[in-house]
């Protein structure tokens, strides 16, 4: 069924058609399609533009034809150019002629982004309930292992000590993040298209409030014109995808080198490691490298639909067809991923000891400049000081904390007995009371603060 084609002398190209169609990917817009075309009816209803039986015979209709898709029995044709196409098709057949009325004032542009912003919405909702899960997850390995020292890194090298549960927690935060970014697109993608026709309006009076509220619209577009054409929302989606699969990409990085054979601080369940065809030993983290791999992917989504809406001019135009399958993707991506990440996180398996033994007493040098300033010692001073004792460290072949006390007092006259207590790792982050620091006290004001952010 074609819904156009009056003034053409002949067919579409057998390719052209094939190239023109979008079915095979808009059909799971089936469901959105239905919910707006059944308030579409009511509006008509209440415009006076189709009588009462006329409309119930429509909506009728139009649930039986959801009713054939819910049960995957819905038969397309080869000429349903898109899922537009199909459904009043499928509702001509139905309910005779009658089904023709249905698109009065109506144009695929408006239906389209229509449909296209209630998928949106609901995927922001979804994507935000698994973010939530990966979230509860970081929260209990946190809260198992709140306290138990590692270090910290910088250019990966180790800089100071930190806690698992501070680490950990230090990947809840950019995932709350994502959910508000999340949500803000929802926001934006709330703007009800359907009345703006092709590009004009509409010449029929429907109740566009009315509709905006029937379909869980926040508000109903200013422009007609900007209302087929924005996009906006879809980039914003995708945006807020991508970042989350960055996030995702940097804590699956992180896994991975902590559970190599060279950190071993974490060792990952078999449920989510895979073993090598030649190589019996092997228990690779593939999980975390495909995750990490398909951060690429996203990345890839948004920067092809920006380059797609960048040289478009306004009102709809069929590169718009292209706005789809980069979305579709990228949440199919991420409703794999993340619960796959949350059971890793889940039954990681942690190793205090190789965690300790890395603890090493050069990871507390800033906190020896720190004894300094607090002397009065300025700190560029003290740090200066601190570099050298280092250095002598090293030219010695000791620890940090080997070094005497003579020894400390021959770079500086400030350095007295106490000194030497600096180089206990419990105290050092006992030490960092200030809120989002590695003391207890403030990492449980962290956990508190992160169980508000996601509660039961």
């Amino acid at each position: 069924m074609s819904l156009w084609g009056g003034r053409f002398k002949k067919d579409t190209d057998a390719l052209a058609q094939r190239f023109n169609a979008s079915l095979n990917f808009d059909k799971r817009l089936y469901a959105e399609d239905i919910t707006a075309s059944i308030a579409w009816a009511r509006g008509l209803q209440a415009a006076g533009v189709l009588t009462g039986a006329e409309a119930e015979s429509i909506v009728a209709g139009l649930e039986q034809v959801r009713a054939e898709f819910d049960a995957g029995a819905f038969d397309f044709h080869e000429l349903d150019e898109d899922i537009h196409t199909a459904v009043e098709r499928r509702l001509t057949e139905i309910v005779g002629p009658l089904g023709g009325k249905l698109h009065t004032g109506r144009s695929r542009n408006d239906q389209v982004a229509t449909d296209f912003r209630l998928w949106v919405m609901r995927a922001c909702d979804c994507l935000s309930e698994h973010i939530s899960g990966l979230q509860h997850a970081l929260i209990a390995s946190a809260s198992g292992d709140l306290n138990t020292a590692m270090p910290g890194y910088t250019h990966l090298q180790p800089a100071q000590p930190i806690s698992w549960g501070h680490w950990t927690l230090g990947h809840f935060w950019p995932l709350a993040r994502d959910r508000q970014r999340l949500a803000q697109a929802r926001e934006r993608a709330a703007t009800l298209p359907l009345g703006s026709g092709a590009l004009a309006g509409s010449t029929f009076p429907v109740d566009r409030t009315a509709l905006a509220s029937t379909l869980g619209f926040s508000a109903v577009s200013q422009n007609s014109l900007d209302a087929v054409s924005d996009r906006d929302f879809a980039a914003d989606f995708l945006y807020s995808a991508t970042m989350l699969g960055v996030h995702l990409s940097r804590l699956s990085e992180q896994l991975i080198l902590f559970a190599s054979a060279e950190f071993g601080f974490v060792v990952l369940d078999d449920a989510y490691a895979t073993g090598s065809s030649l190589l019996p030993q092997k228990k690779n983290p593939d999980t975390l490298e495909l995750t990490r791999g398909k951060a690429g992917r996203l990345i890839g989504n948004l920067t092809g639909l920006l380059a797609t809406l960048k040289g478009l001019p306004s009102a709809y135009d069929k590169d718009l067809q292209e706005d789809k399958e980069p979305l579709f993707d990228a949440a199919d991506t991420l409703d794999l991923v993340l619960p796959v990440m949350a059971g890793v996180i889940s039954t990681l398996q942690l190793r205090p000891d190789k965690m300790a033994a890395r603890l090493q007493p050069a990871l507390l040098a800033t906190d020896l400049a720190d004894y300094l300033a607090k002397r009065g010692v300025p700190f560029r001073e003290a740090h200066g000081l601190v570099g050298k004792v280092v250095r002598r460290a090293e030219e010695h072949g000791v620890a940090l904390d080997e070094l005497s006390l003579p020894e400390l007092q021959s770079v500086s006259s400030v350095f007295e007995a106490d000194a030497l207590e600096i180089f206990d790792v419990q105290a050092a982050l006992a030490r960092r009371k200030l809120a989002g620091g590695t003391a207890p006290e403030a990492l449980q004001q962290q956990l508190r603060a992160a169980l508000a952010q996601v509660p039961e």
